[in-house]
């Protein structure tokens, strides 16, 4: 058997254990353990499930495992909203499919988020398991209990905190997965460096090119640590009510682009890359970055093939949209930015003017 690396997000009586490694999809041993019966429903997507399904389903189903349901969504963020989830809840009520049938989310992102918040909410909750195909929902989205869907006014402004029973990250998916999908994800994986891990910071200068070779080791290296990053953070703060704020570096401007230039035409990497750059910017304006710091930053988004200037809504429409965010508190809007590389703090006390200066700075205005 191949060989796999694996750490736990420790919640308790909820903990569950990440595995990460290649050939992990045909791996029924792995899954099997954390079903509650041996009746599953798999929600995928149109893109990836001629790809991978056959290879997660057949040795389930060699065990023993019946799949009651498919539910096989539309690819893409433009469709993560109430009408495509009610195709899972269509498929898995179709089959009468009961509390003990655990969802197995098979995808990237939106797949898994979607998923996980169908779990959440079918008959107020059943099982699920994340098996994340795309770098971005290997590192952070499958991790964590974050579900949910898009509203028109805001991304992810409905949904759940609900944790999976496992995450299982084949890395031989990321074989097929599109270049500007890869550099997506390094968006996320970089972020980590930048809140809280300087030596993983200075890895990923080192092994970019690597990485974007999709070297096996240095991926799995890379998996690794981010969600170790990240499975501490939501050891300590499970529903974001603290330190786990830091893990948005980059969001609030980001979600801002992928609102305001329609869902589906940013990717989600790609929007937090540009964010994350405003931040460095902001940062420097607020007197804790240097300069080199800052340029520092762009360099290694630009190496991670990841854009750096965001679309030209307007400065205003950003404003508008960055008000709706999830991190808005008392009417007063709180951002993630850095004190210093590797350290990362949550502040209401940006001054406009250097918000919007920031925004001005990275393409943002009109």
């Amino acid at each position: 058997m191949p060989s796999f690396r694996s750490l736990d997000v420790e919640l308790g009586e909820r903990s569950y254990p990440i595995h990460i490694g290649p050939a992990l999809l045909s791996r029924a041993d792995l899954i099997l353990p954390h079903l509650k019966t041996r009746r599953i429903a798999v929600v995928s997507n149109e893109v990836v499930a001629p790809l991978y399904l056959e290879r997660l389903v057949g040795p389930l189903k060699a065990e023993g495992v019946s799949v009651l349901a498919q539910a096989i969504l539309p690819d893409g963020e433009v469709f993560k909203d109430w009408q495509t989830l009610n195709l899972i809840f269509d498929a898995m009520l179709g089959a009468r499919c009961d509390r003990s049938t655990t969802v197995i989310a098979l995808g990237g992102g939106v797949v898994g988020d979607m998923a996980g918040f169908a779990a959440a909410s079918y008959q107020r909750g059943v099982p699920f398991i994340q098996v994340p195909t795309t770098l971005l929902s290997q590192v952070d989205s499958s991790v964590g209990g974050k579900t949910g869907i898009n509203h028109p006014l805001g991304k992810n402004m409905i949904g759940a905190f609900y944790q999976p029973q496992l995450v299982l990250a084949d890395t031989d998916t990321l074989v097929t997965l599109p270049a500007e999908e890869l550099s997506a994800g390094l968006a996320e994986v970089i972020k980590y460096g930048l809140i809280r891990d300087i030596p993983f910071l200075e890895w990923l200068e080192a092994n970019m090119d690597s990485l974007l070779r999709r070297d096996g080791e240095a991926l799995a290296h890379a998996i690794e640590v981010s969600c170790r990053n990240k499975a501490d953070i939501v050891a300590e703060d499970e529903t974001e009510s603290g330190v786990r704020a830091l893990l948005n570096l980059g969001h609030t401007f980001g979600h801002a682009i992928e609102t305001g230039a329609g869902y589906g035409n940013w990717l989600h990497g790609h929007a937090v890359a540009v964010g994350t750059v405003m931040a460095a910017d902001l940062s420097r304006r607020m007197g804790w970055l240097p300069e080199g710091d800052v340029a520092r930053v762009r360099t290694l988004l630009s190496r991670a093939g990841l854009p750096i200037e965001g679309p030209a809504l307007g400065v205003d429409r950003y404003l508008e949209l960055m008000s709706l965010d999830k991190k808005v508190s008392a009417g007063k809007l709180r951002l993630v930015l850095l004190k210093a590389l590797g350290e990362a703090c949550i502040t209401g006390e940006a001054p406009p003017a250097m918000i919007r200066a920031a925004i001005e700075a990275c393409g943002g205005g009109n």
